[in-house]
């Protein structure tokens, strides 16, 4: 049988692998690109009670402005191999979006080169790919109207980017006009696809540097042991919880986190009414108290009482130190005792500090033991990871 030969992308061929596959890159393979330590700076912020997009915002930018002068590269390749690319540029786009099976990050490519994302090509074209030559027309002339209004105003747009003394693009409106267009769908697409992304990769690490740091072990369920381990992602007869923890035999208690804001609280009432009572395992059964972890919740909100009469309790991730809190809610619950308890603030976070440096933060998403850190000096100098000089006064 011949071997299929695999179609030629005239986009992807213009981009590097390795920035191409940052398009599409997943929770874990993000950890790779920015390091470790980067990604123990933002567990150790949202521990003391930052926000996560806040704590976060500093790697999408750094995504964004790499595919930004990924873009630009191959707006500029292009142009120098053919000087009609940028006005085929459209229906060149259209061309891959309606051959064959694209991966993620050919299709979003090509998506970006006529200003859509997954969500526009799902809300606009309603995931027809027959709307798209109709889309690309129109397209095209809102481009060209648009650029026809602005020679009338302010005449025209020359000018040359050269690369390296090698590859040249001449510009004009309409260059200029498609490149930021594909720009701000690129944008608009990353910015989605971190939201979610970080959101799922970050719920994890949260979740098992909390238990760490409070002295828990990780094992892998079902448990062989029942004192003081924990286990992430695990699934019971009724829902899923995000993290199991053991105290000790008959004793336990379910996490669930969400970065959920205050305006979401159908979304938390639902983690509230989530777990059952009690759970078997391994013929022992066992007393689950119930922690939910979120963003905050508005003044208004009666999901702390709600949650009060199902025996569960609700701790908002914006509380400075609201380590010491779940720490609290163990003690209560299951007796959990730890030196975290009688500390002070300004003693919290020189612990936090010194802690997070010990927590095996490749564990929780899958990565080997023997990944290297990345080393950034800059977000590493902003996190001040490896100062304790730098420890907040109170």
């Amino acid at each position: 049988m011949p071997k299929k030969i695999k179609q030629i992308n005239p986009l992807t061929e213009l981009i590097s692998p390795k920035e191409l596959s940052l398009l599409s890159a997943s929770g874990s393979q993000l950890v790779e690109e920015i390091g470790l330590d980067i990604v123990r700076g933002v567990v150790l912020d949202i521990l003391r009670g930052k926000n996560l997009r806040d704590s976060t915002e500093t790697l999408t930018r750094r995504r964004i402005a790499t595919l930004n002068l990924a873009i630009l590269e191959l707006f500029v390749k292009g142009t120098a191999k053919s000087k009609n690319f940028v006005e085929q540029l459209p229906e060149t786009a259209t061309d891959i979006l309606t051959k064959g099976k694209l991966s993620k990050s050919e299709r979003w490519l090509a998506q970006w080169m006529i200003g859509l994302t997954d969500k526009a090509f799902q809300n606009v074209l309603r995931d027809d790919p027959q709307a798209i030559a109709e889309y690309r027309d129109k397209y095209i002339q809102i481009c060209r109207d648009i650029i026809d209004i602005k020679k009338l105003d302010k005449g025209s747009l020359t000018g040359e980017i050269t690369i390296n003394g090698k590859q040249k693009a001449q510009i004009n409106w309409l260059w200029i006009t498609y490149f930021l267009n594909t720009i701000g769908a690129e944008t608009l697409a990353i910015r989605g696809s971190e939201k979610s992304a970080y959101g799922k990769l970050f719920e994890k690490l949260i979740l098992g540097s909390l238990l760490h740091i409070l002295g828990f072990k990780q094992i892998t369920p079902p448990p062989q042991e029942y004192e003081k381990v924990f286990w992430l992602s695990s699934r019971n007869q009724k829902r899923e919880s995000d993290a199991t923890l053991i105290y000790n035999l008959g004793q336990g208690v379910r996490f669930d986190i969400g970065f959920i804001g205050r305006g979401n609280t159908e979304i938390s009432l639902d983690k509230v009414t989530r777990f059952e009572r009690e759970i078997s395992l391994n013929r022992s059964k066992f007393f689950m108290a119930t922690i939910i972890l979120v963003d905050r919740i508005g003044t208004k909100s009666k999901i702390e009482g709600l949650a009060k009469e199902l025996k569960g309790t609700i701790v908002q991730m914006s509380a400075g130190y609201w380590i010491k809190q779940v720490a609290e809610v163990l003690n209560e619950s299951i007796g959990f005792k730890h030196e975290i308890l009688r500390m002070t603030d300004k003693e919290t976070e020189k612990y936090l500090r010194k802690a997070i440096k010990t927590v095996p933060i490749e564990q929780f998403i899958g990565l080997s033991k023997s990944f290297g850190n990345q080393y950034v000096k800059e977000e590493q100098a902003e996190y001040n990871l490896l100062d304790e000089s730098s420890e907040e006064e109170e």
